[in-house]
């Protein structure tokens, strides 16, 4: 099962294949050796056949496409035990109910695509494994999000901790324009639902994903690919290369370094420094002050460092009597006063 969705570098990294491989199944085995040196969590993919997706009837040049892509059963199983073989974790968006049984061994949690957010017959099944979800919500109003969510929760009450379900921003274009990528609906996921939030890419370039992470999303999801140049099928213009994760797993740390931790405190650079000390202020005598005199305010200024009586006792000065000499500009100490 997974650990609380807690990636190797932060979030939940997802390289999703998905269809780049676009029927091949030597170029898929190698996207994913490929996917599994990338430093991504999981490698995924979609598993489905076109007449078990589309109606041949009703859509049958689509249905053909499909037709095109998909694999047996036995090379899926192939494609997973790679991933165990390299330590990576195989998932799959599951379009075909009879696919559960010979992919469910394999499967640590279930990818439940935007397309399917109100596949009610096939989400019941998921659940019926009682397996971690991630449900993307591209194509979906709020309210269809809910209601899914709460479907989701009434097979199972397992799927009430944000461990075993998350949602995922996701908008159902290849590729989407910037004002199309809506992160803000992250937020608006964080205050509806104690669930995990993340985010599904489809974006050109990295930039969605690492204000994504600096948002504080628990699970990232984007295509992977080998290559984008010559690469007519669609999903490859919105994927990252190898070498783009890694350059974005360097980013993550980045990121996650310059956000620490929710704790307000002087820093240990701070600290050692000396800096709460040289850049705080304390009261000081503007003049000599005389044994026995009665301090007035026009006698004091506040000044750095924040030596003798700190700046936040100013007001505790005024009026009362030395009990020696201050020389103008030395620090005022609690004891020369009564």
């Amino acid at each position: 099962m997974i650990d609380g969705w807690q990636g190797k570098h932060g979030p939940y990294l997802i390289a999703e294949i998905g269809g780049n491989h676009e029927g091949d199944f030597e170029y898929a085995k190698e996207l994913t050796y490929l996917a599994c040196t990338s430093g991504a969590d999981a490698v995924k993919f979609q598993i489905y056949t076109g007449e078990s997706l589309v109606s041949k009837l009703e859509s049958p040049d689509r249905c053909s496409h499909f037709e095109r892509f998909q694999f047996t059963p036995e090379q899926y199983i192939n494609l997973a035990e790679i991933c165990k073989k390299e330590g990576v974790v195989f998932t799959a968006s599951v379009w075909d109910s009879s696919a559960f049984d010979w992919i469910d061994p394999y499967m640590k949690f279930y990818k439940i695509g935007s397309g399917d957010l109100t596949a009610y017959p096939i989400i019941k099944k998921i659940t019926s494994l009682k397996k971690p979800i991630i449900l993307s919500t591209g194509l979906s109003t709020f309210n269809e999000v809910r209601t899914t969510v709460e479907f989701i929760q009434s097979q199972n009450s397992m799927y009430l901790e944000p461990e075993n379900l998350a949602l995922l921003q996701c908008t159902s274009m290849y590729p989407i324009p910037d004002e199309d990528a809506n992160l803000q609906v992250m937020n608006l996921f964080r205050r509806e639902f104690n669930l995990t939030i993340g985010y599904s890419d489809h974006t050109v370039g990295n930039d969605a994903v690492e204000i994504a992470v600096a948002m504080g999303a628990g699970i990232i999801e984007f295509h992977f690919t080998d290559s984008r140049e010559g690469k007519i099928f669609r999903d490859h213009q919105v994927s990252f290369t190898c070498d783009e994760i890694k350059r974005l797993i360097h980013r993550i740390t980045k990121i996650k370094t310059l956000q620490g931790q929710m704790i307000k405190e002087p820093t240990i650079s701070e600290i050692e420094a000396n800096h709460v000390l040289t850049f705080r202020r304390a009261v000081y005598p503007l003049t000599d002050l005389t044994e026995g005199q009665i301090i007035k305010e026009k006698n004091l200024t506040i000044l750095r460092p924040n030596l003798g009586v700190d700046a936040r006792k100013y007001e505790t000065l005024i009026g009362k009597k030395t009990k020696k000499k201050i020389p103008a500009f030395s620090q005022i100490k609690i004891l020369d006063v009564e």
